[in-house]
């Protein structure tokens, strides 16, 4: 080994090392002091940055820098360069693809929203050019979203009747939007991404599936052709709505309709799902049901039997809505809260499914920068009359089957959107609700994971109580409640992990120096006179107090194990540090009253392998000159040699 001291524990206990009589300070390896603006600098720059921001423009001449800043926010001019025919090739069938796959949906979530159907056409033409531009991601397909569209609906709604107060309405709609893209975007610029965490994968599971049936449930309105339905979205008024008018409100030609195209959207997804190569059958599915829907709603004259049809979409591009956004004002208030809310939700669905899309093609996403793409391309949206679009995952999944290459499909769908705006939106008249609740059902139907909800459960069964409660919260309550309920439990669950760490009684592996967890080795014999606990986190004020109760109830059990079977009392409490890493002022003064309960008890404190920066803690708290450099070792190993060495050598 030379004269050299290991940095790692492991390759202490496992080699053929032996403990030497080193001084404590080279034992415990003493960090230098640091200057207190580089540390504070240097903190600050492990919190918010994973990595260095700025190293690509370190050594560069002023010219480079600026293409390097322009190409940071607008990441085409990088790609754009190596773009060739065959990309585009890939590019242009998947845009194709995801638009005839958006616009029936689009038109679906606009009324999700109650919203007139243009603006869903609006939120799929504007938002994906400016994704296009700054965007990161090859695979995301930005449009409006069945959740979100929800989300936005029932909070808009609960300020503003959509049918009495139709231009308040829109106006909040848009104001929510370009809060949100304010929301997302300087989240972004202040590389606040790690914010969205805070919302678990268990908790977003079990929200996203009671959404899927709220949603559900709110189509029954038009698959089943009822005319005064409920606003309310729990499944209990739901249900109430929906039978209440079962000998007068239903709509036998509606029912037909909506059932017979459901089955064709579900058949269609079984064969994709079955056969990879035909993934094209479930994208150009919902426009097919439109198309022959809307044909045999005109030539059979449906609407004057009761079937309730689209009647008119606006023709045109988007219209400003600049001046429509309030910027003061009471409605201020509701449109940034509003806006918040959604757009948090919206960055939530669109990081899982950008992060999931470049994982399969290996290719690295800066999240910050993806806030700031999204979030420019709402407040542009908002701007333009849209409402609030993301990362579509149905359309994201389609986009990535079709063999995307770059964020050109965005670009391809986007103008078939405007084609479609100038020159078919006519043709939607008669297109049928029923069809539309129907595609709406089909596209929800995948939001409801069951594999992910039982390995949730065989895995922690506090994150299944967390999805549970995010489930339960929407499907009878609201959307709302059931966010709630999963930020809380997830706010619950950190805190709870946070203030109760664990901490485990070791032992030694025999014919080793290596101490390990009893209840995981069952092999590990305890040391004679010596107890050694291991606390597994960093221990601050909200879990110190808890940490010092924990190691005297672990001392207090074995001392009274140790009464019944008539063995030696405990000498030496050895607590291993190495998972420790942090502590503050309160965590040290948890360690300077276990030192003086244990010195009542004439139990000498060993600290084993405190990591750098709790070492210099320890330091500047004079804590290392009360309990004494020689009570600090590398290993606990060493740590148990010099409590009881003649022990230690016969194991």
């Amino acid at each position: 080994m030379g004269n050299s001291i290991p940095d790692n524990d492991e390759s202490r206990e496992l080699g053929d090392w032996q403990p030497r009589n080193l001084p404590a300070a080279y034992k415990v390896g003493v960090p230098p002091r640091k200057n207190f603006v580089n540390e504070f600098t240097e903190r600050v720059k492990e919190t918010f940055f994973p990595d260095d921001p700025l190293r690509a423009y370190k050594n560069q001449p002023k010219s480079k820098q600026f293409l390097l800043g322009l190409q940071s926010f607008f990441p085409i001019l990088s790609w754009a360069r190596e773009y060739n025919l065959k990309k585009f090739k890939g590019d242009l069938i998947a845009g194709f693809t995801i638009a005839s796959l958006c616009i029936p949906q689009d038109i679906g979530y606009a009324k999700l929203a109650n919203l007139d159907p243009q603006y869903g056409l609006y939120s799929s033409f504007v938002p994906p050019l400016v994704y296009a531009v700054m965007g990161s991601s090859r695979d995301i397909a930005i449009g409006p979203v069945a959740v979100v569209s929800l989300l936005l609906g029932n909070l808009l709604q609960d300020e503003f009747d959509p049918n009495l107060n139709k231009e308040e309405y829109h106006r909040l709609a848009v104001t929510a939007t370009f809060f949100a893209g304010v929301t997302q975007a300087a989240l972004g610029f202040l590389r606040l991404g790690f914010i969205v965490d805070f919302l678990s994968h268990a908790a977003i599971v079990g929200f996203m599936a009671g959404a899927a049936i709220t949603i559900a449930l709110q189509q029954l309105k038009g698959f089943l052709g009822i005319q005064n339905f409920t606003k309310e979205t729990d499944i209990i008024s739901v249900m109430k709505s929906v039978w209440g008018s079962v000998h007068h409100g239903w709509n036998w030609e509606t029912i037909v309709i909506g059932t017979s195209f459901l089955a064709f959207l579900l058949l269609a997804k079984y064969i994709g799902k079955k056969n990879r190569s035909l993934f094209w059958v479930p994208a150009i599915a919902p426009l097919v049901s439109v198309i022959l829907s809307t044909f045999f709603v005109y030539i059979t004259r449906a609407d004057k039997h009761g079937v309730q049809i689209v009647k008119k979409i606006k023709k045109g591009i988007n219209p400003s809505s600049v001046h429509e956004i309030y910027f003061s004002g009471s409605n201020l208030g509701k449109g940034i809260k509003i806006g918040v809310v959604s757009g948090m939700i919206a960055l939530t669905e669109a990081a899982a499914i950008g992060r999931t899309f470049a994982d399969m093609k290996g290719y690295q996403l800066d999240g910050n920068k993806e806030m700031v793409a999204l979030g420019t391309m709402n407040i542009v949206g908002s701007m333009t009359s849209c409402f609030i679009a993301t990362g579509s995952f149905s359309r994201s999944a389609v986009n990535y089957m079709a063999g995307c290459q770059t964020a050109v499909s965005n670009i391809v769908m986007s103008i078939i959107v405007l084609l479609t705006l100038e020159l078919i939106t006519p043709l939607f008249k008669y297109t049928p609700n029923a069809i539309l609740a129907s595609i709406i059902i089909n596209a929800v139907i995948g939001l409801i994971d069951y594999d992910a909800a039982i390995l949730i459960w065989k895995i922690d069964k506090f994150d299944f109580i967390a999805c549970m409660g995010a489930f339960f919260g929407v499907v009878f309550d609201s959307v709302e409640i059931g966010l709630l309920i999963a930020v809380s439990i997830s706010f619950a669950k950190i805190l709870l992990q946070v203030t109760r760490p664990r901490t485990a009684l070791l032992g030694n592996l025999p014919r080793t120096t290596i101490y390990r967890n009893i209840e995981q080795y069952p092999e590990a014999t305890k040391v004679p006179g010596v107890i050694i606990v291991r606390v597994d986190s960093a221990i601050y004020f909200s879990n110190s107090n808890y940490v010092k109760e924990r190691i005297l109830r672990w001392l207090r059990e074995e001392e009274e194990k140790l009464k019944e079977d008539g063995l030696p009392r405990i000498n030496f409490l050895i607590v291993e540090m190495s998972p420790v890493t942090d502590i503050d002022t309160s965590g040290i003064h948890c360690f300077e009253d276990l030192y003086k309960n244990l010195n009542k008890r004439e139990i000498q404190l060993l600290l084993a392998n405190p990591g750098p920066i709790v070492m210099e803690k320890l330091q500047a708290s004079d804590f290392t000159e009360l309990i004494g450099h020689d009570k600090i070792f590398l290993t606990v190993g060493e740590a148990a040699m010099s409590c009881a060495p003649k022990v230690i050598e016969e194991v």
